[in-house]
C-alpha cells in the first residue's frame, strides 16, 4: 500500500469535484483566492521536460517567479443549467488560477440542473452586484438559459460588464436565449447550439466551435466546453497558460496511429431490454470532470447512474474545493446488482477508494460474474492491485505505464478488452463514455448522444 501511495503521489492527478448520477448535489465552494494567485504565478514558470502531463498545476513547478494578475470570474447558474458546461467551465478556469464564483439566480443556492444533477452555488447573485469581474461566463442548457435571462441582477451585472469592455462569454443556448435579448450580441460574430442557430442574426452567425469577437466569446455545447473554457483561459492569462492547462487535461493528446478506441477479445455487452445500472464510487479527492461527464453522457443514453460514497457520509470534498452529495453510501450498493462499475480517477480519491473493503468485494463479484467494469486515469491502480488487469490490454497515460507490470496498449484514448474498459482520463472521458454507450446500445444511440453534445463522433467507433 505504501509503494502504491508513493506511485500515485509521484504522479498526482489534478483533483476536483464531482457532479452526478440520479440527482446528486454539488457545491461549488470557491477556492481560496490566495491559492489561485499562487497557481497562476506557478503557471508562468517554464515546465521541466520530466513533468507529467497529469500533474496538478500546484506541483508543476517549485519556483514562484512573478505573480500573474489576479483574475475574478463569475459563473451564474439556474434551474436547468447544463451541468457539463458549468462544471467544465468552473474546473478549467480554477485550474488556470482564476478565482471563480458560482452564483445562483434562484431564491436558493441549491439548483437542479438540466440533467437532474443538483448543484449548490457559492452565493446568491445579489451578493455579486457590486463586484467587478474580469470575466462573466454563462453556461447554457434549458430552461437554465431562460432563467439567467430573466434575472434582473445578472442582466445588470453583465450589461455593465460589457459596456466597460470586459470579457464575457456564453455557450450552448445562452448566446441566443440570454445574451441576444439583452442586446449584447450587436455587431458581433457568434455561435450557439445548433438547435438555437435560427434565433441568431444570419449575417453574424457562425458554425465554429468557439467564436471570439472582441470581448465576446461564444461556443456550441457540452462537447465544445473544453475549447470554450480554454479560449477564456487564453484571453485571461495568455496562450502559454491555455496550452499548459490543455495538456494537463489531456486535450489533443497525440496517438501513434490516430485511433480513439481499440478493442480486443470482442464480446457482446447485451443487457436485454432492461435499463443499464451503473455504479460510480467516489471519495474525497475524486476527479470532478471524469465523474460529471461519464454520468451525464450515460444518463443521456438512458442509463441509471448511481453515485456511491465510500466515506462515512454522502458529502464528498473533491480536490478543487467542490462538495458532492452522493446518492448512497457504498454499503447500500451491495444490495443492487450493477451492470457496470466505473471508477473515476483523482490521486487522493484513488487512495481512499482502494481502502474500501466493500468496493473491493463488489469489483471481485463483478469480475467473477462476468459483468462489465472499467477505470479511468489513476484508478487503474485499483484494478491492478486486485489483479484485474492481468493478461488484459488497457489504456493509460504515459506517467503510470512503467508502474504497471501488465500489458498496455498505447495510441488509443479508450481500450476495451472483453468486459473491461479503460481510458486515459480527464478530457478523454467523453470518448470513454460514448464507447460505453456504443457497446451497450449500438452506434446509432452513441452518435445521437454525441450530436446532442455537439461532439465530433469518433470515426473509429463506426467499426
Amino acid at each position: 500500500m505504501e509503494s502504491l501511495s508513493l506511485m500515485l503521489l509521484q504522479h498526482p492527478m489534478n483533483l476536483s469535484s464531482v457532479a452526478v448520477a440520479t440527482v446528486p448535489s454539488i457545491s461549488f465552494s470557491s477556492v481560496n483566492p490566495q491559492r489561485q494567485r499562487m497557481l497562476a504565478s506557478k503557471r508562468s514558470s517554464k515546465l521541466t521536460k520530466s513533468t507529467s502531463p497529469l500533474q496538478p498545476i500546484t506541483t508543476m513547478t517549485k519556483t514562484l517567479e512573478s505573480s500573474l494578475p489576479h483574475k475574478k470570474v463569475l459563473v451564474p447558474i439556474g434551474f436547468g443549467t447544463e451541468e457539463m458546461e458549468a462544471v467544465i467551465l468552473v474546473d478549467v478556469l480554477r485550474r488556470a488560477g482564476a478565482e471563480v464564483t458560482v452564483a445562483s439566480v434562484e431564491q436558493q443556492l441549491e439548483v437542479e440542473a438540466a440533467g437532474g444533477i443538483k448543484l449548490v452555488a457559492d452565493t446568491d447573485i445579489s451578493t455579486c452586484s457590486d463586484e467587478i469581474f474580469d470575466l462573466v461566463a454563462l453556461p447554457g442548457g434549458m430552461p437554465g438559459s431562460a432563467r439567467l435571462r430573466d434575472c434582473g441582477v445578472l442582466r445588470k451585472i453583465t450589461c455593465k460588464h460589457a459596456e466597460e469592455k470586459r470579457l464575457y462569454g456564453a455557450i450552448c443556448a445562452a448566446p441566443a436565449v440570454t445574451l441576444l435579448p439583452w442586446g449584447l450580441l450587436s455587431k458581433k460574430k457568434m455561435t450557439c447550439h445548433p438547435a438555437f442557430m435560427d434565433k441568431l442574426p444570419p449575417f453574424w452567425a457562425s458554425k465554429s466551435n468557439v467564436q471570439v469577437s472582441g470581448e465576446l466569446t461564444t461556443s456550441r455545447g457540452p462537447g465544445t466546453a473544453f475549447e470554450f473554457a480554454l479560449s477564456l483561459v487564453e484571453q485571461l492569462f495568455g496562450e502559454s497558460a491555455a496550452k499548459e492547462v490543455g495538456e494537463s487535461l489531456l486535450l489533443g493528446s497525440a496517438n501513434d496511429d490516430g485511433a480513439t478506441k481499440k478493442e480486443f477479445n470482442t464480446v457482446e455487452w447485451s443487457l436485454g431490454h432492461h435499463t443499464p445500472s451503473v455504479l460510480l464510487p467516489i471519495a474525497h479527492g475524486s476527479e470532478e470532470i471524469e465523474v460529471v461527464i461519464i454520468a451525464d453522457i450515460l444518463n443521456r443514453a438512458k442509463a441509471n447512474v448511481v453515485v456511491a460514497s465510500v466515506e462515512n457520509d454522502c458529502e464528498i470534498l473533491a480536490s478543487q474545493g467542490t462538495k458532492i452529495i452522493a446518492d448512497i453510501l457504498i454499503n447500500e450498493a451491495q444490495e443492487i446488482e450493477h451492470d457496470l462499475i466505473i471508477l473515476p480517477g483523482g490521486a487522493a480519491g484513488v487512495l481512499r477508494l482502494i481502502k474500501s473493503k466493500v468496493l473491493k468485494k463488489l469489483l471481485k463479484e463483478q469480475n467473477t460474474s462476468g459483468r462489465i467494469f472499467g477505470a479511468v486515469s489513476s484508478s487503474l491502480f485499483i484494478l491492478h492491485k486486485q489483479g484485474l488487469l492481468k493478461e488484459k490490454s488497457f489504456a493509460a497515460y504515459a506517467s503510470i505505464v512503467d508502474k504497471l507490470n501488465d500489458e498496455t496498449i498505447n495510441g488509443a484514448k479508450v481500450v476495451i478488452d472483453g468486459k473491461l474498459i479503460t481510458s486515459e482520463g480527464l478530457a478523454s472521458v467523453t470518448d470513454f463514455a460514448l464507447a460505453i454507450v456504443n457497446k451497450l446500445h449500438g452506434n446509432g444511440r452513441a452518435r445521437s448522444v454525441a450530436e446532442g453534445l455537439v461532439f465530433e463522433y469518433p470515426r473509429s467507433y463506426n467499426s
